[in-house]
């Protein structure tokens, strides 16, 4: 049974979509789950959006809540859903006919929620706002002005490249395995092209997580082996590196070593300004 919005649109310009929270079940006897992603699309066009849990903080609380949770096995659906839409998309084969696939063939501990209906502006504003509300990690409320997670500065980046005309222009959540070893789950929050040159951005919230750098670097080093006179990669922080500051120190050499240029939050809307007329 399809659960269809309840409401009418609160403005002309708010669109129906459909979607399907992806829950962890890992006892199907208990019924116990966990909201690890949402699959989500318009009915009208067939344009489909897919988030998964990604980061080490997300995947951290499913251990908390579960200790015997399959982080491998959670991973490896990760990036088989990923794959599965990503080819449906080039074969433009039926949505619908790729959930049912889906659906009867993923694990017990692996399973697709009722569908559902929402109104919103656009399928990125609805897959943010579904993601935030299900899926993410808590947070009780903070002080104004207190450093953000890398979801809410990853929020803030996609509107600035949608402010700036780019959003379609970008590949988002881009895999690094090619350039690595196969089964690296890390992904690279945005990749552009310029000129012959392939760029990579990836957000790192030095305030929660500054050790993060490490893998970033670690993967520029490898792209860049790959690629030496065609890639480029940026970082954005959630705050600006101090000087004589050891964690800032920390994230500002790991970076430079690796040939990352580091992008504060509060100056990525003019480095994206920078960037714009050179991006195809």
């Amino acid at each position: 049974m399809t659960d269809r919005p309840s409401a009418t649109p609160s403005s002309p310009h708010q669109r129906i979509f459909f979607y399907h929270v992806i829950r962890y079940v890992p006892n199907p006897v208990r019924d116990e789950w966990l909201n690890i992603g949402i699959v989500l699309f318009d009915p009208e066009t067939g344009e489909r959006r897919i988030r998964l849990i990604e980061s080490q903080e997300e995947f951290a609380r499913v251990r908390r809540l579960h200790p015997r949770a399959n982080e491998a096995l959670l991973r490896g659906w990760r990036d088989e859903l990923q794959g599965q839409f990503e080819e449906a998309v080039l074969r433009k084969g039926s949505w619908r006919d790729l959930l049912l696939k889906l659906d009867s063939t993923l694990s017990n501990c692996v399973q697709f929620a009722q569908q559902k209906g929402l109104h919103a502006p656009d399928l990125d504003a609805a897959l943010d706002g579904l993601y935030e509300d299900q899926v993410a990690v808590p947070r009780p409320p903070s002080r104004v002005g207190a450093p953000g997670t890398r979801a809410t500065l990853r929020n803030y980046c996609d509107q600035v490249w949608k402010l700036a005309g780019l959003w379609n222009k970008l590949e988002k959540s881009v895999r690094v395995n090619e350039f690595t070893f196969p089964g690296d789950p890390m992904r690279l929050d945005y990749s552009y092209r310029r000129n012959g040159t392939r760029g990579y951005v990836q957000t790192i919230s030095v305030s929660r997580a500054p050790g993060e750098c490490k893998a970033y670097a670690y993967t520029a080093a490898r792209i860049a082996a790959r690629a030496p006179y065609g890639s480029e990669f940026a970082a954005v922080t959630d705050v600006q590196l101090q000087a004589n500051n050891a964690r800032h120190d920390f994230v500002r050499d790991t970076l430079r070593d690796a040939g990352i240029e580091s992008v504060p939050q509060e100056g990525f809307a003019v480095w994206v300004q920078r960037l714009k007329p050179l991006m195809y």
